[in-house]
């Protein structure tokens, strides 16, 4: 499968295309972290777990996708996995993602 493959097959969920869209634009749709920066260092699991209301390894499977694809990247702090998008992938892809 081609790298623009798997980028169109993560965002066919439309789980993860909210998570996406919701990563591309992170302070208007989650409160400040206590870790991390919401931009700087990305958005942390469990908040993704809280607005999405499902449970957490559901959404990780979903991450896990999303970074398979190359469309995030995690970074662990503390106990926590936080997700930042990867702009470059969706540009490459040729993906323009607005709400």
């Amino acid at each position: 499968m081609t790298a623009q493959a798997k980028v169109f097959a993560a965002l066919s969920s439309p789980v993860r295309l909210q998570i996406m869209l919701w990563l591309l634009d992170p302070r208007p749709h989650f409160a400040p972290q206590v870790d991390g920066d919401l931009v700087e260092d990305g958005v942390c699991v469990g908040r993704i777990v809280e607005k999405l209301d499902l449970s957490q390894p559901t959404v990780s499977a979903h991450m896990k996708k999303l970074s398979a694809a190359g469309l995030v990247r995690g970074k662990k702090i503390n106990n926590w996995i936080f997700y930042k998008p990867q702009r470059d992938v969706l540009q490459a892809a040729g993906v323009v993602l607005e709400r």
